[in-house]
């Protein structure tokens, strides 16, 4: 036999012992013990309470805010009536019915009043004011009277509001160029 064959008859025989070998050889796993079961399952308790806390948390939120918008979009619809309440007692203060006008702004003033119980409010937007995107829509810009105005609020074409700290309407603005 030459040296290579011997070599390989070694090692076929080498495999087959430690074949043997780990078939004689148990593997031994050892079972957790009752602290560690109970350290596991105290785990998990902690971590299912914790997101069970987490996930009343996040409802009471959520219903939160559902309760302050949940008329948010019938005070929308609602907005146009008012401008149009606005323009038709600008017009009626021209006339020279007093009675009129004063019968008007008592209906004028319940509406705001209760619209505003219900958490409506007017976005406040003077001439001069500083123009920001975040708040206010440009509708157009015109060349500034005056150094002072430029990127500044010159006029409020429509009025803006806020349904709780939510804005729902925009105010439209002309800026100063």
């Amino acid at each position: 036999m030459s040296t290579e064959e011997n070599i390989k008859e070694e090692e076929i025989n080498n495999t087959e012992a430690e074949g043997q070998v780990e078939e004689n050889q148990e593997v031994v796993k050892e079972e957790p013990t009752a602290e560690e079961l109970i350290q596991t399952e105290k785990d998990k308790y902690l971590r299912l309470f914790a997101e069970f806390e987490n996930y009343k948390k996040r409802t009471t939120k959520e219903r939160i805010e559902l309760f302050k918008t949940a008329g948010q979009e019938l005070m929308t619809s609602l907005l146009p009536i008012m401008d149009d309440f606005d323009r038709g007692l600008s017009e009626i203060k021209k006339a020279k019915d007093k009675e009129l006008l004063k019968g008007m702004q008592l209906i004028n003033d319940k509406l705001k009043k209760t619209l505003e119980q219900k958490g409506l409010s007017l976005m406040v937007v003077k001439e001069g004011d500083a123009f920001d995107a975040d708040i206010h829509e440009a509708i157009t810009q015109i060349p500034a009277p005056s150094d002072k105005l430029k990127g500044k609020v010159i006029d409020c074409v429509e009025k803006g509001y806020k349904l709780g700290d939510k804005i729902i309407r925009f105010p439209k603005v002309v800026i100063g160029q």
